[in-house]
C-alpha cells in the first residue's frame, strides 16, 4: 500500500463509522468519503463541498456481488457491464435500495453505484464493511483532485481523514450509464470509452444532451479553473493565445499534440500529450498548474471524440461554461 498502512485503513474505516469524512483515492479521481448509510454523515459532504442537495453523489461498494444489497430491478445489461468493468471507472444508475438514503440520491428513486479499481479504495470498503458515497474531493464545480495534495490544498481542515494513494491512474472520473430504461444510455462519458461499452453490450450506445435522470457532472460548469477556459479549433490555439495575450491577460495554452514545440507568446504552456489516455491523466493537473501560475486566460481545443476524447472533450466543455468557445 505504500505510504498508507493498514492502521491508517483502520483509522480512515473508524472514522467513517463515527460519521466523518474520508478523502480517499480511486483509480478516476480522489472521493470525499462518507457512511453512505449515515444520512447527517452524508449531508456533511454536500455541506463541505458547497454542492447543491439535489445533486446525486455515487455509492462506491466492494465488489459487484454485493449489488443486490443496494439496488433492486437489476437489469441482465447493468449485470453483464458490471461483470465486464467492476472493479473500474463505470457508475451504473439503478433502482434505489432500501439502505440508501435519498440524502445521497439527491431526493431521486435511482442511484449512481460503482466499484473502484484502486487497492486502497477497495481495502477501505473492505474495512468499513459498508458502502461509501464519494464524490471528488473538491469544492463544487471546481476542477477535481487526482493527489492527496490536490485535496488538502482545497477542503484543509474540512476532511477528517486522508489516505494519501499517490496520483490517480485514470485522471476522469467515471463513465456514468443509465440502466433503468429499455435501453442503456450514457449520461457522463468518462474513464470506460463508449467504444468498450458498445462492443459489451452488442449495440450503440447514446449520449443524450439532457436527461430525466440526474447524475454528477451535468451542472453547466463544472470541473472548472479559476481560469476562463476558452475553446477553439487546434489550428487556431495559437493566434488565439496571443492575442489574448495581446490584451493584456496572463494566459495558458494547452498545445495540441500536432503543434508540438511550436513557440507561442503565452505566460505557460502545456503540451498536450499526443495518448488520449495520458491526456486524461494529467488534465485536471494541468488545469490546476495553469490557475497556481496565475493565468486568467486558458486557451484550449477539444480532441476527437473518440475513446477516452470523448471524456476529455465534455470535462473541457463544461470547463468552460456555456460561452465556451472564442
Amino acid at each position: 500500500m505504500g505510504r498508507v498502512s493498514a492502521i491508517d485503513i483502520d483509522q480512515a474505516a473508524a472514522v467513517l463509522r463515527a460519521g466523518g469524512l474520508v478523502a480517499l483515492p480511486t483509480e478516476t479521481v480522489y472521493g470525499l468519503g462518507a457512511n453512505a448509510e449515515d444520512p447527517a454523515a452524508v449531508s456533511r459532504i454536500f455541506q463541505v463541498k458547497g454542492r447543491p442537495a439535489s445533486h446525486p453523489l455515487i455509492v462506491h461498494i466492494a465488489g459487484a456481488e454485493q449489488l443486490d444489497a443496494w439496488v433492486k430491478d437489476v437489469p441482465e445489461a447493468a449485470r453483464l457491464l458490471a461483470g465486464h468493468f467492476w472493479p473500474g471507472p463505470l457508475t451504473l444508475v439503478l433502482r434505489r435500495g432500501a439502505r440508501v438514503p435519498l440524502e445521497a440520491t439527491g431526493g431521486l428513486e435511482t442511484v449512481a453505484v460503482r466499484v473502484p479499481d484502486h487497492p486502497l479504495a477497495l481495502a477501505l470498503l473492505e474495512a468499513f464493511g459498508g458502502g461509501i458515497t464519494a464524490p471528488s474531493a473538491n469544492r463544487f464545480g471546481s476542477v477535481s483532485p487526482t493527489t492527496a495534495d490536490d485535496v488538502r490544498a482545497e477542503l484543509g481542515d474540512a476532511v477528517d481523514f486522508v489516505l494519501d494513494g499517490g496520483r490517480c491512474e485514470v485522471g476522469v472520473e467515471s463513465t456514468i450509464v443509465d440502466v433503468t430504461g429499455d435501453t442503456p444510455a450514457i449520461l457522463r462519458p468518462g474513464g470506460v470509452a463508449r467504444e468498450d461499452l458498445e462492443a459489451v453490450l452488442g449495440h450503440p450506445l447514446t449520449v443524450p444532451a439532457t436527461s430525466g435522470v440526474r447524475v454528477p457532472g451535468q451542472h453547466p460548469s463544472h470541473y472548472a479553473p479559476r481560469a476562463r477556459v476558452v475553446l477553439v479549433e487546434p489550428e487556431k490555439v495559437i493566434a488565439e493565445a496571443e492575442n489574448a495575450a495581446s490584451l493584456g491577460h496572463r494566459v495558458g495554452v494547452f498545445l495540441p499534440a500536432a503543434f508540438a514545440g511550436a513557440p507561442v507568446k503565452a505566460h505557460a504552456v502545456v503540451e498536450v500529450p499526443a495518448s488520449m489516455a495520458a491526456h486524461a491523466r494529467g488534465l485536471y493537473a494541468s488545469l490546476r498548474e495553469l490557475d497556481q501560475k496565475g493565468c486568467d486566460v486558458i486557451v484550449a481545443s477539444l480532441p476527437t471524440e473518440e475513446g477516452l476524447g470523448l471524456a476529455i472533450a465534455n470535462r473541457l466543455r463544461r470547463a468552460a461554461g456555456p460561452r465556451n468557445t472564442a
